[in-house]
């Protein structure tokens, strides 16, 4: 088996730290500050990332790139509508070399969806732009499922529902795809992370999972006979939990990864645990896909103060999935 593909690296928003920690992550590993990174290569405009170069006082022509074709301008704390172009070409691109097997996996450094939005951008975010680009590619009518997981060394959590309002969550929650994002989870488990009988937590939406039924319908109505059908599929499962009580220590050390209801039951406990060193992993996907956990940051670019830990993260995340997947 010959040498995997490197990875390849999206720039995301130019105007925020996205520029910066490619930068402090290559100097950082340069120096030995950090452990040798993965091979990678970094999607962006070589003219722009010199310039941030220039700001940060570092060199930037060790770095290596793909250059895209749209140029980027955008200055530190000041995106420009212009930029949208160049940021959508990155993700593109990047998917494309992915599925032709000029890279391993992907890693997207963040983006600023109100820019997006204003140029056009019609998808929630990311993740669910990444599972279009996968349809788009698919050669047959699947439907590809993206799941965001949030992962960092003490917990992995999923939220069921994603982008939409709190409000609208009782009424979007449905067993199908509480059962489809629990199957994808277990596959993704197994395949890209070698853990051979993945063990699942379900939350409860409402507090103390209902109480059944005094506290809301949706436990006992929904999430549990989701729960039943993933047992029957064969799938390692218990719930609906009492989200309370789902994340201290003792109840992590009982599951690999927490199915939760809604995106703040989801992120609240895994940024709490590990803001700077969690991942963002989408699965579900035909090809592997980390990103750092947080923004664009636009109040510290351009000053050198941007924590790269979670790139780092996502980029050996990446790796060892690569790895994994290979095995």
């Amino acid at each position: 088996m010959g040498s995997p593909a490197p990875l390849i690296v999206s720039i995301g928003e130019p105007a925020g730290i996205s520029p910066d920690i490619a930068i402090l992550t290559w100097h950082a590993a340069q120096k030995g500050d950090v452990p040798p990174l993965p091979d990678l290569r970094l999607l962006t405009d070589p003219n722009h990332l010199a310039m941030r170069g220039e700001v940060l006082g570092l060199a930037t022509s060790g770095i290596p790139v793909v250059p895209l074709k749209n140029r980027l301008s955008g200055t530190p704390a000041a995106p420009v509508e212009d930029d949208a172009a160049g940021i959508i070409e990155a993700i593109d691109r990047g998917v494309q070399m992915v599925l032709a097997g000029e890279a391993g996996g992907l890693v997207t450094l963040p983006i600023n969806k109100k820019s997006l939005y204003d140029a056009g951008f019609d998808y929630p975010g990311h993740t669910e732009y990444l599972g279009v680009l996968a349809d788009k590619a698919s050669n047959s009518i699947t439907t590809h499922r993206p799941v965001m997981m949030l992962a960092g060394p003490d917990l992995r959590t999923v939220p069921v529902t994603i982008h939409i309002p709190l409000a609208d969550v009782p009424q979007a929650l449905s067993k199908r795809d509480i059962v489809e994002t629990g199957r994808i989870v277990a596959e993704d488990l197994r395949n890209r992370f070698s853990i051979f009988k993945p063990r699942l937590a379900v939350s409860g939406l409402n507090p103390h999972a209902g109480e059944r039924g005094a506290l809301g319908h949706e436990d006992e109505a929904v999430i549990a006979p989701a729960v039943s059908k993933l047992l029957e599929m064969g799938i390692n499962v218990v719930g609906p939990l009492p989200a309370d009580t789902m994340f201290h220590a003792a109840a992590r050390a009982t599951y690999d990864v927490a199915l939760c209801m809604y995106h703040d039951q989801a992120l609240i406990p895994a940024k709490a645990l590990a803001f700077d060193e969690a991942v963002n992993v989408t699965l579900g996907l035909p090809f592997i896909r980390t990103s750092p956990d947080h923004g664009t940051a636009f109040d510290i670019a351009g000053t050198g103060r941007a924590n790269p830990s979670s790139f780092i993260a996502a980029l050996r995340m990446a790796q060892n999935m690569v790895e994994a997947s290979r095995a």
